[in-house]
């Protein structure tokens, strides 16, 4: 059994925004390969189906960003799914926009949804799908810039193409990681070049 969790925040005026784009891979995932409407339960929305021989449960934590742990922890314990089959599907403001890797394990990185996962488990060994959302261009690089505010804003219309394109290979890595084991999945989606600009 997995547990893949994709991080946002709930509620209508979230929805497009760079923070929740871990939302918008596991909502893709479920949709695409047809899995029952979402459910509450344990603090977050889920479904569940399966890849291969292997069966998935997908939650969108409800509790905002900074506690997304809660529901996280609790799924886990619910379903007795261990560390290591725990995928967390999150922005990444230090990859550029359409670029999608794959990492077991490390910080936070100052992500206030990882971090809140790592004090609930008690563990930072699950495995991370970082889609990368890039920094706000208009700050100087390195510039200790309001990231907060970049995060919680949309992408713009004109990046549609490319948010779809990084959606798609973000659920991509997911079954990846299911199916062949993180190691493979990381030598697979790691060593891609950048995509082109957008």
């Amino acid at each position: 059994m997995w547990l893949v969790a994709g991080l946002g925040n709930p509620g209508k005026k979230y929805e497009r925004n760079r923070h929740n784009i871990g939302f918008r891979v596991v909502e893709e995932f479920a949709r695409a390969r047809g899995y029952p409407a979402w459910k509450d339960k344990l603090g977050a929305e889920t479904t569940s189906g399966a890849v291969g021989a292997h069966k998935l449960v997908l939650a969108k934590p409800q509790q905002f960003m900074n506690l997304s742990g809660h529901a996280v922890q609790q799924l886990a314990r619910f379903h007795a799914v261990e560390v290591a089959n725990i995928i967390v599907v999150h922005d990444e403001v230090d990859l550029e926009l359409g670029v999608v890797r794959v990492k077991q394990g490390g910080g936070h990185g100052g992500h206030n949804g990882l971090r809140s996962i790592i004090d609930q488990l008690a563990s930072a060994e699950f495995t991370r799908v970082r889609v990368g959302v890039g920094r706000d261009p208009n700050k100087p690089a390195g510039a200790k810039g309001d990231t907060a505010g970049w995060v919680l804003s949309d992408f713009p219309s004109a990046q549609a193409e490319t948010v779809d394109a990084m959606i798609s290979t973000g659920c991509d890595a997911v079954a990846a990681i299911v199916e062949l084991g993180v190691v493979p999945a990381m030598n697979r989606y790691n060593n891609r070049s950048k995509p082109p600009a957008a």
